[in-house]
């Protein structure tokens, strides 16, 4: 019995427990928790920030970029020691070096970090003194031309006049005697004579000489590829300077020699007027002279027009100027 029931106690244990562990989900979201979502925001934002500006950039004129520039590189510069009357116009709260982009006044917006001074034409007044030298030169070369017979047989081609810039003396063809052979840059016997006599009573004043050359509109052909009526009309002008200077006019008083084709001709009518090749000799005025000097080299081809004017337009050039006296 006691053997049964021990048996029956043995039979009597208790199951073991069993304890089940349930594998929880996967924590991938978890560990990283919401940080990802403020990384990209961050970037988006850094984005959109990139691309304003670069559309600022865009839609931004140079002047306000030289402004923003000039204010980074030396902001402080009016507080230093600018000048107080501007750094008091500007309504910035910080001074600094640049132009006030933030100025919204009309107007101010769109002015430049230096605005250049208008120009003011002013035409030299020439001096009473220098005008009636040139005039007593005139009176001179007319004299000269009467009494010498190498000039007055060929007074018809030698005009002489007085005009804003000085004192003009123009040795023109002619059908029957031309300075020059056709398409030659070598000068006549007879304008040879003309310009070495002329050359000396060119000393009697200090003034500057300008020489000019001049041919009619006819195409130059059959020279060298490229060589047209400005190279002909240059090398022109040099023959007659180098007369000049062979007659004893100082090379110190020449200013410029130039050649100006078929620009200005005395009859744009016709285009082979002989009258239109001509050597145009200025005597210039002091006024002429300053103005020559403060430009930097002359850029007007009108000698008639005021010392220091603006180059006229094309068309009043093609006239001959009224007045012009002529020798005889």
């Amino acid at each position: 019995m006691t053997q049964r029931r021990s048996r029956g106690e043995e039979q009597e244990v208790p199951p073991p427990i069993i304890v089940r562990r349930s594998k929880k989900a996967d924590d991938h979201g978890a560990h990283h928790g919401g940080a990802w979502k403020i990384a990209y925001a961050d970037f988006v934002t850094a984005m959109m920030a990139f691309f304003l500006l670069m559309w600022l950039l865009g839609s931004t004129s140079k002047f306000d970029k030289q402004g923003i520039e000039d204010y980074f590189n030396t902001p402080l510069s009016s507080l230093l020691g600018g000048n107080e009357g501007a750094a008091a116009a500007r309504p910035s709260v910080v001074q600094g070096g640049g132009r006030d982009i933030s100025d919204t006044r009309p107007g101010d917006g769109k002015k430049t970090q230096v605005e250049a001074a208008t120009p003011v034409n002013v035409v030299p007044t020439v001096a009473p003194a220098d005008a009636a030298r040139l005039q007593q030169l005139k009176e001179k070369l007319i004299s000269l031309i009467e009494q010498s017979p190498a000039l007055k047989a060929f007074k018809d081609q030698i005009r002489i006049s007085i005009t804003n810039e000085g004192l003009r003396i123009e040795i023109v063809d002619s059908q029957n005697r031309p300075m020059f052979a056709s398409g030659s840059p070598r000068l006549q016997t007879y304008a040879v004579a003309i310009l070495t006599q002329i050359g000396a009573a060119l000393n009697d004043v200090d003034n500057r000489i300008s020489i000019a050359g001049h041919t009619d509109a006819v195409p130059y052909t059959g020279g060298p590829v490229g060589y047209s009526n400005w190279e002909l009309s240059s090398e022109r002008a040099n023959a007659a300077r180098r007369a000049l200077v062979s007659g004893g006019m100082h090379g110190e008083k020449l200013l410029q020699v130039r050649g100006l084709a078929d620009v200005l001709p005395l009859n744009s009518n016709i285009v082979d007027e002989p009258t239109n090749r001509r050597i145009s000799i200025l005597v210039m005025n002091k006024a002429a002279e300053q103005a020559f000097f403060h430009d930097g080299g002359r850029t007007s081809i009108d000698e008639n027009s005021p010392a220091g004017a603006a180059i006229p337009a094309v068309a009043a050039r093609m006239h001959p100027a009224p007045g012009a006296t002529v020798v005889r």
